[in-house]
């Protein structure tokens, strides 16, 4: 028994380090991106619909680092400024399926093929999913009578860069990113190596294996990668693990109910049966491009065992350092000696408690606030009205009840 912890934990450390160096670049380069760009530019830029504001809806998500959680605040934003459904449909699936820090994760664990297409791929589903409902669920657009957004002067958004990219994401993908790293060495040292070749042999089981792993479950975008290199590791298609990096941060419980309630029925089926139909072609296409490359292993191979140990072993301390600091805010308060108290039920992750503290924080007469995001409450105290609370809250895209 203990034999077989060793083995586990000695595989999801070999999977952090690989992957460590190249999440911290990914990290920093999203800040900038979040820093530099802001909510004000894709909101003006995904205003209207029609074909171009799907595409640029697709197009802005593929390097945005948002979890399919914290995606949805954006999403319910961007829909309430004028972005048509299918605009906020293609966001949703192109954004949390990739991030600038998943590619270069990707590439460390997976290898240049994988990084080079998990993003293609992410475009062709958001494109085609978006252009779908424009012409099959038709809409009015209003266009929005104003843009709130905050913006900020140039001295102060490299600060913002560093603050959203290694504390802010941090804690969004954090637990995530831990969970996928120990899941992947449980998978390598425990699922048997004849579990292909007795149980599932033919290529299509391993398809529908791991799409009926991605849909129902919450899989962050970093954090399912070291878990599809394990699944490659026991002897799964490359097509297949695939199929899991697309469908799994695109689709869950929280996403799904987001799309059934704010964008319809119809754009919900559209949404769910055209993830399904569209993960499963592109991962027998990259099947059938491996092979025509001659199956060779160094395409799908990790990249990041090529960097020294010592610059490895460094990126690993200071990543789980961050990490772990940015799991520890917040955690464990309790919503007491507050004026209002209210109960959020859409606040799901770190994004969503940040998001909300950030507007709180910027009413005249907070004087304090309180979240517990595992209790999912909001605790104000201030001179201020509970009605402003709530309308602050609603302003962001969550859903405020009095307790």
């Amino acid at each position: 028994m203990l034999h077989l912890i060793y083995a586990f934990l000695m595989e999801s450390v070999k999977l952090w380090l690989a992957i460590a160096p190249y999440l911290l670049l990914g990290m920093f380069i999203a800040g900038l991106l979040h820093s530099f760009l802001g909510a004000r530019f894709i909101g003006r830029h995904l205003g209207g619909s029609g074909p171009r504001s799907i595409l640029k809806a697709t197009l802005f998500g593929i390097p945005l680092p948002l979890c399919s959680c914290g995606v949805i605040p954006v999403a319910a934003s961007l829909k309430k400024e004028g972005a048509s459904k299918s605009s906020v449909l293609s966001f949703l699936v192109s954004t949390p399926t990739t991030g600038v820090d998943s590619i270069l994760a990707t590439y460390s664990l997976l290898g240049p093929l994988f990084a080079i297409f998990r993003p293609l791929a992410a475009f062709l589903n958001g494109l085609t999913i978006g252009i779908f409902n424009w012409l099959f669920n038709p809409e009015k657009v209003e266009k929005p009578t104003s843009h709130t957004h905050p913006w900020l002067s140039s001295p102060f958004r490299v600060k913002e860069a560093l603050r959203y990219g290694f504390i802010e994401l941090a804690a969004e993908i954090g637990k995530w990113l831990l969970v996928g790293a120990l899941l992947g060495g449980i998978l390598t040292v425990a699922i048997p190596e004849e579990l292909l070749t007795r149980y599932l042999s033919h290529p299509s089981l391993h398809y529908l294996v791991m799409l009926a792993l991605g849909i129902p479950l919450y899989v962050c975008a970093t954090g399912s990668i070291p878990i599809a290199a394990a699944l490659i590791g026991k002897g799964f298609s490359p097509g297949a693990a695939l199929v899991f990096l697309i469908a799994g941060p695109a689709t869950n419980t929280v996403t799904l109910s987001f799309v059934y309630s704010k964008l319809g029925r119809r754009a919900f089926y559209i949404y769910l049966s055209f993830i399904i139909l569209i993960s499963l072609l592109i991962g027998w296409v990259f099947n059938l491009l491996w092979l025509s490359l001659g199956g060779d292993v160094s395409l799908i191979s990790p990249q990041g065992s090529g960097l020294p140990l010592s610059l490895r072993l460094l990126a690993g301390v200071i990543l789980l350092i961050i990490i772990l600091r940015g799991l520890y805010r917040g955690s464990g308060k309790e919503v007491k000696s507050m004026r209002y108290e209210l109960y959020v039920p859409d606040m799901t992750c770190k994004h969503c408690q940040m998001t909300i503290e950030k507007k709180l924080r910027g009413i005249a007469g907070v004087k304090g606030i309180l979240v517990n995001l595992d209790k999912r409450t909001v605790g104000v105290d201030g001179e201020l009205s509970l009605e402003e609370v709530e309308g602050a809250i609603r302003e962001v895209g969550y859903t405020p009840s009095r307790k």
